[in-house]
């Protein structure tokens, strides 16, 4: 950092502050004499990091407070987490931080402040009357004090990747700076595919029931939920219930990788090094990451039509279903349905992220005064209410594409363009033709979401992942010539 204090210097600082809070000079700080020491210097309570640091987590010795060396490995912490945030939200990196930006930094996590609200904010720090903050302000201001929810909001407020209905039309999740140096998103996605995994297998019943529905249901047969069960069961037996989810599974790894590097790609061709995007351009960014994943891996999706609607003995396996389809119809049937699959991504992600936007904005706004966390069951029902209305929204180009996949397989059937099929369904059956299958669908997302959700807590803890990654122990950035005020 342009002008910074050395280490020593920076030491001596921790040690001043570390002798300010020791009120009874016992060679340790403990939670009380913290309190008093921030009251007594103008501000209010430790932030729960602070108080973190003084727990047995991050008491080494197990004493019940910091000695200078815990208390000053602390701080260098903390203001390395503070250095990565302040340069994200400097977003021209002239460093200093404006009420513009600062307003900007709420927009992006979709809660709109007003500019009276921005600059009481930016007033609160700023101590030489300039209305704006260069590095000294911030780091001053939240070295033992709360971010203001800042980061809460950005942690607790992750979407897409804990829950998976079955559907990967969703935006993709934003990863801190502070998550990729640490390699946490890896860990992340790793857990977030198994999750995916087992909450699709779980759930595979309805899944195949809705898929059933979607092709084989008409005004005619009216094929309903048990009798669609009752069919399959008759047919193949329990087991075929599970038709289809092999590849179902598979699939995951590669479509979320494709889709987390398009979008990074993506985002950095449009917008630059931009850290954080507004809800509108996450949505553009996120729109255009899952046309890309969906045109790579749909020939996958068609199997898995395919495998989901065989009859028994129809084919011996995947390798022998592709084969079979491309020598009858040609390389072109793997990308039947094409086109509803893509333009049912627009409705989907951006209804999906648009009410989930709100609802987290309303709990903001009317239920963070004391924390950022919403808790698991808002959490769960806010990604739950959202999903669905980015099913309802979609459901129809969906049918649409999974008859174009399976029309060819069905003997009579007629082969009809994506127009051709909507006029017949509507012509056939009307506009509730269009969500047939809507019902297991609905079943199965909640047993979905609470799976999923379950298994990615309990993969975070097997794979290392920490509900605050720390950033590894490194060079002070202050010290090693970063650039800033």
């Amino acid at each position: 950092m342009r002008g910074g204090p050395g280490d020593a210097e920076r030491r001596q600082r921790w040690g001043r502050l570390f002798e300010e809070l020791d009120s009874n000079k016992d060679g340790r700080v403990d939670v009380h004499e913290l309190r008093q020491g921030l009251a007594r210097l103008g501000g209010g309570n430790p932030d729960g990091g602070a108080q973190q640091g003084i727990s047995p987590e991050g008491d080494a010795d197990s004493d019940g407070g910091l000695d200078l060396e815990e208390f000053i490995l602390y701080l260098q912490e903390r203001e390395q987490r503070l250095l990565l945030l302040f340069h994200s939200l400097d977003r021209n990196q002239d460093g200093h931080i404006d009420v513009s930006e600062i307003q900007q930094s709420f927009r992006a996590l979709g809660i709109s402040i007003s500019l009276e609200q921005a600059e009481k904010i930016l007033h609160s720090m700023d101590r030489d009357g300039t209305m704006t903050i260069d590095w000294q302000e911030w780091r001053d201001h939240f070295l033992l004090h709360s971010l203001e929810n800042v980061e809460d909001v950005l942690y607790f407020w992750k979407h897409s990747t804990v829950l998976d209905i079955g559907e990967c039309l969703t935006v993709p999740d934003e990863f801190s700076e502070q998550e990729k140096l640490t390699g946490m998103w890896w860990k992340q996605l790793v857990a977030g595919a198994m999750a995916g995994a087992v909450s699709r297998t779980g759930t595979a019943p309805l899944d195949r029931l809705k898929v059933f529905m979607q092709v084989h249901a008409s005004k005619t047969n009216r094929l309903n939920i048990l009798g669609g069960l009752r069919s399959m069961i008759q047919e193949g037996g329990v087991r075929s219930l599970w038709r289809g989810n092999g590849i179902n599974v598979l699939k995951i790894a590669p479509e979320s990788a494709i889709k987390f590097m398009a979008y990074e790609q993506i985002k950095r061709a449009i917008w630059g090094q931009q850290e954080t995007l507004h809800v509108q351009e996450r949505f553009v960014a996120g729109s255009l990451a899952g046309v890309t994943a969906q045109t790579i891996i749909y020939p996958m999706e068609v199997l898995k039509t395919r495998l989901t609607l065989r009859r028994t003995g129809q084919y011996k396996g995947l390798l022998d279903c592709a084969w079979r389809i491309l020598e009858r119809e040609g390389p072109q049937a793997f990308y039947r349905g094409y086109l509803p699959n893509v333009l049912g991504i627009v409705p989907y992600a951006g209804i999906d992220l648009a009410v989930y936007e709100t609802l987290k904005n309303r709990w903001l706004q009317q239920y963070s005064h004391d924390s950022a966390d919403p808790g698991i069951l808002v959490l769960l029902a806010c990604g739950t209410i959202s999903s669905t209305c980015g099913q309802i929204a979609s459901y129809p180009l969906a049918l649409v594409r999974t008859r174009m996949q399976a029309q060819a397989s069905i003997e009579g059937a007629p082969q009809l363009s994506m127009l051709g099929l909507l006029r017949h369904i509507l012509s056939q059956e009307g506009v509730r033709g269009l969500y047939r299958g809507i019902a297991p669908n609905f079943m199965k997302v909640i047993p979905a979401v609470s799976i999923s959700y379950v298994v990615y807590e309990n993969m975070k803890q097997a794979l290392g992942v920490t509900s605050r990654p720390q950033l590894p122990q490194a060079p002070d950035p202050v010290s090693s010539g970063s650039t800033g005020s």
